[in-house]
């Protein structure tokens, strides 16, 4: 019986053998290339399986998204960069701010960052979407069955979160609380956040703002890390009158 080693070291002896009696026998066969280059579309190549976690997260995308949205695409030079920046690192992303006044395409911007951060495959994509009054009505005594506290919790836990019309509620003790609490835990966390709201974060001429709106605490916080976008143009919505 020939021994596992001596057969180890003999074999390529055998196989230069081998290809040596083929050219021989047949002189007019030249060996082809070897392409034994990774493959994008196989197991085991880093493309294959970011299309994969990008075919994941887009079905998670479209899953929080209501169907008006789910054709929104980030356009805004600054938005997507910021969403570039998030599916890269989200630890130090930061937030994104859309302020403008209503119908300036705000909410389809936030959905289409939110879109491009899934199509890039990021290792983690768990998104929640929420318009601040329906955070506020969750939040409230009976609002859910799961109660408040874990409600907020949650929200304040989820790796990417969509707050919309963020100031649009009538401010109190309860509302500033409320998104205090909120706004803090995810500053804290460094967990990035899409905010958008009709009210800029603070008003030249001493007019209506985020910050008379939600208070300075909350807005001192905001404008550390926050990318803000101003969004211009007339109300999308409406149509041009004939």
């Amino acid at each position: 019986m020939t021994d596992p080693q001596t057969l180890a070291t003999d074999t390529p002896s055998a196989l230069a053998r081998l290809m040596a009696g083929i050219a021989e026998r047949h002189p007019h066969i030249a060996p082809g290339p070897v392409d034994d280059a990774p493959n994008p579309n196989e197991p085991g190549h880093p493309e294959y399986h970011r299309r994969r976690r990008a075919d994941w997260a887009l079905t998670r995308w479209q899953t929080a998204t209501p169907p008006r949205y789910r054709h929104a695409d980030a356009t805004h030079p600054e938005v997507q960069a910021w969403a570039d920046r998030v599916a890269t690192d989200p630890d130090t992303a930061g937030n994104l701010l859309l302020t403008g006044t209503t119908g300036t395409g705000k909410t389809h911007q936030a959905y289409g960052a939110l879109r491009r951060i899934a199509a890039a495959g990021p290792h983690v994509y768990e998104v929640r979407a929420i318009t601040a009054a329906d955070m506020y009505g969750l939040l409230r005594p009976k609002g859910s069955d799961r109660g408040a506290e874990e409600e907020l919790r949650r929200l304040a836990r989820v790796p990417l979160l969509l707050l919309d019309d963020l100031g649009s509620a009538k401010a109190s003790e309860f509302t500033e609380e409320v998104t205090y609490r909120l706004v803090n835990e995810r500053y804290n966390a460094c967990r990035p956040t899409i905010y958008t709201s009709n009210l800029p974060a603070r008003a030249a001429s001493g007019g209506p703002d985020l910050t008379s709106a939600l208070g300075e605490r909350i807005v001192s916080r905001l404008s550390e890390d926050t990318t803000v976008v101003a969004m211009t143009g007339h109300d999308r919505r409406r149509r041009p009158a004939a």
